[in-house]
């Protein structure tokens, strides 16, 4: 028990008063100081450049970069959102449909506005955007922080950030991927803010994610700028790639938040570089990572084991979590690692790890991640979709092949 006050009721109610009364105090006073202060605007959006209210969880969607490249058109963006609604996907969290690299023509218009590649995007990104959200989806655009984009076949919106956000705005886009290719040489901290600015002013709450490549640890600054930034170089659809991609990302677990998130780039899954196995565990590592969801495969023509990864409901909503804590390695035993994640609800997710080329058995312990030592956990199987009979104290072991997984949520019971 602590300390009982001394202080009666009666002589906190004139306290209460003052701390209800000086908000709006305050608050008439900034009112009067915004009516005849630009500058002062500028300066409570420069302070609040995440009040967009995105982000509250990680975004779920499709990006056309690690399948497509640069061979997109309109047509396949349609074909996409139609396809995600057809498959069930949509429902699943995946709203997103995010045009990456190479949209637009080289040279802007006569009064420098971007202009749609006219041979591949006809009808314009307005009327995609129109059709995107009919589907009841959202639509994502990219751009970059330097003259060019990375492809070298668009401009880049570095000195025209207030002209493009406002474009992108009119368009109805809802998500900006900006890049970091051949900019001017000034630092991302210098260049990725100006947008951020435009994108406030702009009129129309768009996700911003920093595609900044982890060069100067947008982790450390991201926060304040976007809703996500990424942590790493570009994924490739290996084992080896997507692991280093886990690893670099999880050194910043700890700076995951509501409203801004981690990013180790784009899911890789169904685009036929690693086997299932290692699909389950490139989903499962991203998932408990509270990772953006960014399918990168072609979901018009999916297959039947792809859909039952980026499908598995229980995983998502490990990701989905409202509490928002991004899993960290709790035990690493050479190839063999335990992750672990608060669940709001008082679970815990867990992820166990085979990285090693031999069947191995994995323990989480207790101690390590976090659930009293005494207690008595139920654990639910997120892949195979079953309540374990057993009750387990003190740790939970699984013995797995080479480069599998197995992820649970544990619930202590007593």
């Amino acid at each position: 028990m602590g300390k009982k006050s001394s202080v009666s009721n009666v002589h906190m109610i004139p306290v209460l008063f003052c701390f209800l009364v000086l908000p709006f105090a305050s608050l008439e006073v900034s009112s009067s100081r915004l009516s005849k202060n630009d500058e002062f605007v500028d300066e409570i959006y420069r302070r609040n450049l995440l009040s967009n209210g995105l982000g509250m969880t990680p975004p779920m969607g499709w990006n056309s970069w690690n399948h497509f490249g640069c061979k997109i058109d309109e047509k396949m963006i349609r074909e996409t959102a139609d396809a995600l609604v057809s498959t069930g996907l949509s429902k699943l969290g995946y709203h997103y449909v995010n045009i990456d690299d190479c949209w637009a023509e080289l040279a802007r218009d006569d009064q420098n506005n971007l202009v749609p590649k006219k041979s591949t995007f006809p009808t314009g990104i307005k009327a995609l955007a129109d059709y995107v959200h009919s589907k009841g989806l959202k639509l994502g655009i990219y751009s970059d922080a330097g003259y060019l984009t990375c492809s070298n076949t668009m401009p880049g919106s570095l000195g025209y950030e207030v002209q493009d956000a406002k474009t992108f705005a009119s368009w109805g886009i809802d998500y900006l991927k900006y890049d970091n290719c051949n900019n001017d040489g000034s630092k991302p901290t210098i260049r990725y803010p100006v947008m951020t600015r435009a994108l406030m002013k702009a009129g129309r709450p768009i996700f911003y994610s920093l595609c900044e490549w982890g060069d100067m640890h947008p982790a450390l600054w991201g926060a304040k700028v976007g809703n996500s930034w990424r942590t790493t170089g570009d994924i490739s659809d290996t084992w080896d790639s997507m692991l280093s991609r886990a690893d670099f990302n999880e050194f910043y677990a700890e700076l995951a938040r509501p409203g801004g998130w981690n990013d180790p780039d784009m899911l890789e899954v169904g685009n036929g570089g690693m086997t299932k196995d290692e699909y389950v565990v490139h989903f499962s590592i991203w998932a408990i990572s509270k990772a953006p969801l960014l399918i990168g495969c072609d979901v018009r023509n999916a297959t039947k084991e792809t859909m039952e990864i980026i499908g598995n409901m229980e995983v998502i909503a490990v990701n989905q979590d409202s509490l928002g804590v991004q899993a960290k390695k709790v035990r690493m035993e050479g190839d063999l690692e335990v992750w672990a994640g608060e669940l709001s609800g008082y679970r815990m997710a867990v992820l166990l790890v085979n990285r090693s080329a031999r069947r191995s058995t994995i323990t989480a312990h207790w101690d390590d991640i976090g659930i009293a030592s005494g207690s008595v956990v139920k654990a639910r199987d997120l892949w195979k979709h079953e309540t374990l009979k057993k009750r387990f104290v003190g740790n939970l072991t699984a013995t797995m092949e080479s480069h599998t997984c197995k992820m649970y949520v544990l619930t202590p019971i007593c």
